[in-house]
C-alpha cells in the first residue's frame, strides 16, 4: 500500500512541476503588445493616403528568375521584365512553376505505372515470372558449381 501512495505523491509533485513549467512557458512564449488606441485625425491636418509601414523592396531578378517569370506567364517576353521586380512576384512565379512540376511528376508516375502494368501482362502471357527466372538462375549456378 505504501508503494501505491508513494507513486501517487510522486505523480502529484511531477504534475505540479509540469503545470508550473507550462504556465511560465505561456508567459515567456509570446509577447503581449498593449492595444493601441486609435485617435481621430485633427480636421486641420491634411488627409494622407494610408500606406504600409514596411514594404519589401524590389530585387534584381537572376536569369533563372527571369525564365520562371516567363514560364509562369507573368510577362510575355524577356524585354518586358523590369530591372527591379517585387519579391512577391518572383515568389508567385516560383510557386506556379513548382505546381506545374508537381503535375508533370504526377503524370510521369502514372504513365510509368501504366507501362509497367502493360509489360507485366505481356510477361504473364509469355508465362514469364520472377519465380521461374529465379529458379533458372539458381539452376545455372548449381551447374557452374558442379563443373
Amino acid at each position: 500500500m505504501n508503494f501505491v501512495w508513494s507513486r501517487l505523491s510522486i505523480g502529484n509533485i511531477l504534475g505540479q512541476k509540469c503545470r508550473q513549467a507550462a504556465e511560465t512557458w505561456s508567459h515567456r512564449g509570446m509577447c503581449n503588445k498593449p492595444q493601441e488606441v486609435k485617435t481621430e485625425p485633427l480636421p486641420s491636418a491634411p488627409a494622407e493616403a494610408p500606406r504600409p509601414a514596411f514594404r519589401i523592396p524590389g530585387s534584381r531578378p537572376s536569369a533563372l528568375d527571369k525564365k520562371m517569370l516567363l514560364w509562369s506567364g507573368r510577362y510575355k517576353s524577356a524585354d518586358q521584365i523590369p530591372e527591379f521586380v517585387q519579391f512577391e512576384a518572383i515568389s508567385a512565379a516560383r510557386n506556379k512553376i513548382r505546381v506545374k512540376a508537381c503535375y508533370a511528376m504526377i503524370l510521369l508516375t502514372l504513365s510509368a505505372c501504366l507501362v509497367m502494368v502493360i509489360q507485366g501482362k505481356r510477361a504473364a502471357g509469355r508465362n514469364e515470372s520472377l519465380a521461374a527466372l529465379n529458379l533458372e538462375k539458381k539452376a545455372k549456378w548449381r551447374e557452374e558449381l558442379q563443373k
